[in-house]
């Protein structure tokens, strides 16, 4: 069995929601589930994450997805159903039609792309979100001022990446809220203008189209340079930690760049990194 398809005790689990199961096809995106597959059943098609029923990270992350669907539907796929057991906790989505989007220059996906992280900045503040403060950055940045430019009332995404925006015939989606938090505006829209520049973007570039972007023309410039400051130290950091990481260290030459070209254009981000 491909180790992320169900196993009988994860199928024993599901199977209340979704009926007899017809077919079971490992899913193309995601790494961090135990779990993750399309199924196709008596009750519907389904896109099934699971993850073992253990304290800590992942099952949290989970357990927010889960809490915060309802605020992020329709711009995420709608969660269908939860299961869980002492062994194993288990999330039902729609299945979408949709596929990774393009990040690359030229890309007729780009306005799309736009489009989708100016949505998650309309998103009211869900309820849930306000006891979920976004601390990931802050050991990154250089003092408690700049943690604070992180800080806000926004909901963020915080994992603005190509196979997390999908783009289908008739619509477009965000998906893996697996880490929702309370946090700065700018912070998706910062993402997206690093996934910009590492899929080949020039910095100028990947900030012209982020400029469409309503939270990053509202955003403090002094902010976007603290947080492209923090990117590179968090990447730094681990690409060292993780060598045999390749992408880590692929990282950290896009925060580099991104980091260098504010430098240059902005006299507020002269700090020594």
């Amino acid at each position: 069995m491909h180790p992320r398809l169900p196993s009988a005790d994860f199928l024993d689990l599901i199977r209340p929601s979704t009926g007899e199961i017809f077919d079971a096809q490992p899913a193309a995106r995601g790494f961090s589930s135990d779990v993750l597959t399309l199924i196709d059943s008596d009750l519907g098609r389904f896109f099934v994450k699971g993850i073992k029923n253990r304290a800590g990270g992942r099952r949290d992350s989970l357990l927010r997805e889960r809490i915060i669907n309802p605020s992020v539907h329709p711009l995420s796929p709608r969660l269908c159903w939860h299961a869980q057991n002492d062994q194993w906790i288990a999330l039902g989505f729609e299945q979408l039609n949709g596929r990774p989007s393009n990040f690359a220059p030229n890309s007729p996906d780009l306005p799309a792309i736009m489009q989708l992280v100016n949505r998650i900045g309309e998103i009211p503040l869900p309820a849930a979100a306000e006891l979920w403060p976004e601390t990931r950055w802050d050991r990154f940045a250089s003092d408690p001022h700049e943690a604070a430019l992180f800080k806000g009332d926004s909901l963020i995404h915080g994992d603005i990446n190509p196979g997390n925006l999908l783009i289908g015939d008739t619509g477009s989606w965000v998906v893996d809220w697996a880490w929702p938090t309370r946090g700065s505006a700018l912070i998706d829209p910062a993402l997206l203008a690093l996934q910009l520049i590492a899929a080949g973007h020039s910095p100028q570039d990947a900030e012209t189209w982020t400029s469409q972007c309503t939270a990053w023309t509202h955003s403090d410039p002094a902010a976007i340079d603290a947080f492209a400051r923090a990117n590179l130290r968090m990447y730094r950091k681990r690409a060292k930690r993780y060598p045999d990481q390749t992408w880590l260290a692929a990282m950290e030459t896009t925060a580099r760049a991104w980091t260098d070209y504010r430098q240059a254009s902005s006299p507020s981000a002269r700090a020594n990194t």
